[in-house]
């Protein structure tokens, strides 16, 4: 799933970088086009994911995939759709997620993290930029009681029975907190998990800085997790 804070992109955003995966794992890769907050607030999001997640289920056959290996990821607001959709699928019983690649995932409507404070006005995604963004996709409720744990992942306190899980995120991103305590809780609740936390980089890094050394290692890591998953 793309990223774009939940408000902007569609699924062309960002799609060469997963052209990678596709030639090197012989795989299908399809990108989930996605209501938008303002103009539709959660969970608009990840019910189209979701709805994505069960037409790929079902027509895999015809994609020439295997419906006992669908790997579900994104980046950024991507990635938080992508852990939604593996709670949903988990709680209503619905297709097999066989892994999930998070990067640098938009996990956490509270914003109150560390690193959330440490970037508030910093950076090209900053605090500031992601608050503004939960309350356009939350509006009235950002921050409550009220706010779902298939919008908001980092609320689930139950992450048991998830698949196994690749997380990479920057140390100047302000989602590090929030990534790292996710990963934490995979791990609390048994779930086989591997994160990478990259010295220096920031949101989008991989991106916005392809040809740098740290985002070479970066999608090298997800690139071998893929491979050793799908061994």
């Amino acid at each position: 799933m793309h990223g774009g804070a939940l408000v902007l992109g569609n699924r062309y955003f960002f799609l060469g970088s997963t052209f990678p995966i596709a030639k090197e794992l012989d795989a299908v890769v399809i990108s989930v086009e996605y209501r938008l907050a303002p103009e539709f607030a959660a969970p608009a999001q990840v019910e189209d994911c979701y709805a994505g997640l069960e037409w790929i289920f079902q027509n895999a056959s015809k994609l020439g995939i295997d419906p006992e290996r669908i790997i579900v990821g994104g980046s950024s607001a991507g990635g938080g759709l992508a852990a939604g959709v593996a709670l949903l699928a988990r709680d209503r019983k619905g297709p097999p997620i066989f892994a999930l690649k998070l990067t640098y995932p938009m996990l956490d409507d509270c914003c109150a993290s560390i690193s959330m404070k440490q970037y508030m006005n910093d950076g090209w995604y900053d605090g500031t930029q992601n608050i503004a963004a939960w309350n356009m996709v939350l509006p009235g409720t950002r921050g409550s009681k009220d706010v779902s744990i298939y919008v908001a992942p980092s609320r689930a306190e139950d992450l048991s029975d998830l698949p196994p899980t690749c997380i990479s995120v920057g140390a100047g991103d302000p989602f590090r907190d929030e990534d790292v305590a996710f990963a934490s809780k995979l791990w609390e609740c048994g779930v086989n998990a591997e994160l990478h936390v990259w010295p220096g980089a920031w949101h989008g890094f991989d991106v916005l800085a392809p040809t740098a050394e740290i985002s070479i290692a970066a999608v090298k890591a997800e690139m071998e997790w893929l491979k050793r998953i799908l061994k």
